[in-house]
């Protein structure tokens, strides 16, 4: 028991004055060093690339073997090369800023809808699974039922037709506060 004790003891002293040396930094030979992958002719060669306008990424695959667009914007940081580097390379010819976008020219509550209704029926034209993207949604039956389809008639409003729409989408009632509203008077 004595020696397990005098074992347990003796490691711990050792283990103790490791840890000491490695944080005064006196005995960095015990500590397992690992080779940078920045070697001197890697880092001339990041300068040469990063002074001739080639960005991070190019350089990346350039140098390969581990070195990524990131360890690229590190090291040109580190270095301080980023404040003496010439302006962004000329972009693609037909890359150039895009034109605005107009704004429509009305709301889609201002456009005239086409109000003739059409025809109801029982059953509709389309399935969930056929229905196009200009198509009336309506349902007709029961979702889990065979018969279940949908209007497929043209959409005029929303994702219905006009028949549909009408009732789909209510006007909003006229109260008094709707018409102040209306007026500006709050």
């Amino acid at each position: 028991m004595r020696e397990r004790r005098a074992a347990f003891l003796l490691w711990r002293e050792e283990k103790a004055g490791r840890r000491k040396a490695s944080r005064s930094g006196s005995s960095a030979s015990e500590l397992p060093m690992t080779a940078s992958a920045w070697t001197d002719e890697r880092i001339g060669r990041l300068k040469t690339l990063w002074l001739a306008g080639q960005t991070a990424e190019q350089i990346a695959l350039d140098l390969a073997n581990g070195i990524t667009r990131s360890a690229v914007l590190g090291k040109v940081h580190r270095m301080g090369l980023s404040a003496g580097r010439p302006g962004r390379p000329p972009k693609r010819p037909g890359t150039g800023p895009k034109p605005p976008r107009l704004a429509p020219t009305g709301s889609l509550a201002a456009r005239p809808i086409d109000a003739r209704p059409v025809a109801a029926t029982e059953h509709g034209l389309v399935t969930v699974l056929s229905v196009r993207r200009c198509q009336c949604r309506w349902p007709f039956g029961e979702p889990g039922a065979a018969d279940f389809s949908l209007c497929g008639q043209p959409v005029t409003r929303g994702a219905f037709c006009a028949l549909h729409a009408a009732i789909a989408y209510r006007p909003a009632a006229d109260t008094p506060r709707t018409i102040d509203r209306l007026a500006r008077l709050n």
